[in-house]
């Protein structure tokens, strides 16, 4: 099973509404969101997943954004899973406030051994410990540390976070073509029951947007041996901030030549409409460039786990 973690701005909501509708989404493939405010697009990408019985982890707890220590942020999002049927799955972030989230589930009659946990580092073990001495959570999100696995007896999933963030989309041009993930290849072997990461956003949370002196499309694919790879496709006019639509042009056009020198295999619904900009110069803005890079990804880490990805 793969759980990609992701925040919850309206194109990561967007992405994985939009592959829940369209039918692009394994089954093999949890997402974990984490809000970060709750609007309609919140409240539409969670009735896709209850709509078309989808599995979803939603933090209750989150640890970024508006909701931070909102007092009625388990109410409004406790008020989502009750009427979800089995979509959602309650998950909780192992930090100062897991405790409480934990409380107010029992007492609406949501046993912990549903939840989804997640765990980042050593400092938060020893609240995990204390929650879950007696059971376990239904799965743990854990990176790969002796001490955390042998306190995870339960559905231990892999978490990482493979996405090497560079200070500027420029600096992504060397290496242009770098080493994502082999998870997905050796997980069992590890003795996980699956594996998790930030996709290609990464774990940095960044609210304010600004004008890009370059713009970079970042996407993976499966090599021959089946390790998972990234992409970066950069601009070439990269002196100032001046005509974004040209620089997006030149990225993708990139793309559409890589795509044409043998990468058919990588393709996906994704895929094919940024080649579709890359024929007709149609520039869709950088926030649905990034919705399709991510809706790329997990349509084609479905194709995998679902056996059906062509050599």
């Amino acid at each position: 099973m793969y759980f990609p973690y992701l925040r919850g701005r309206q194109y990561e909501l967007l992405a994985l509404k939009e592959l829940a509708n369209g039918g692009l989404l394994s089954r093999n493939i949890i997402p974990v969101v984490e809000p970060i405010k709750l609007t309609s697009t919140f409240d539409g990408f969670v009735k896709a997943y209850v709509n078309m019985k989808l599995s979803v982890a939603v933090l209750f707890n989150p640890a970024v954004g508006e909701l931070i220590d909102t007092p009625s942020v388990f109410e409004q999002l406790y008020s989502h899973y009750s009427c979800s049927g089995n979509a959602i799955i309650p998950s909780v972030l192992m930090n100062r406030n897991a405790e409480s989230v934990i409380k107010l589930l029992n007492t609406k009659g949501t046993n912990a051994g549903v939840v989804l946990a997640i765990l980042k580092n050593r400092d938060s073990l020893d609240i995990y410990k204390t929650l879950y001495s007696h059971y376990s959570p239904r799965y743990t999100l854990c990176p790969d540390d002796r001490l955390i696995r042998r306190a995870v007896n339960r559905g231990k999933i892999l978490f990482e976070d493979r996405f090497i963030r560079k200070d500027r989309n420029a600096d992504y041009i060397d290496p242009e073509d770098e080493f994502f993930s082999d998870d997905h290849l050796y997980f069992k072997d590890d003795y996980y029951d699956g594996f998790s990461d930030f996709t290609i956003v990464g774990d940095d949370y960044i609210e304010a947007g600004f004008a890009p002196y370059a713009v970079a499309i970042h996407i993976v694919y499966f090599d021959a041996e089946d390790t998972l790879r990234v992409r970066h496709f950069v601009s070439n006019s990269n002196d100032d901030t001046s005509d974004v639509a040209g620089k997006y042009y030149e990225a993708v056009s990139k793309l559409a030549v890589w795509f044409r020198a043998g990468q058919h295999r990588q393709k996906t619904t994704a895929l094919s409409t940024l080649l579709s900009h890359a024929e007709t110069g149609y520039y869709p803005g950088l926030p649905t460039a990034k919705k399709l890079s991510i809706m790329h990804h997990l349509e084609l880490m479905g194709k995998y786990l679902d056996g059906g990805l062509n050599g």
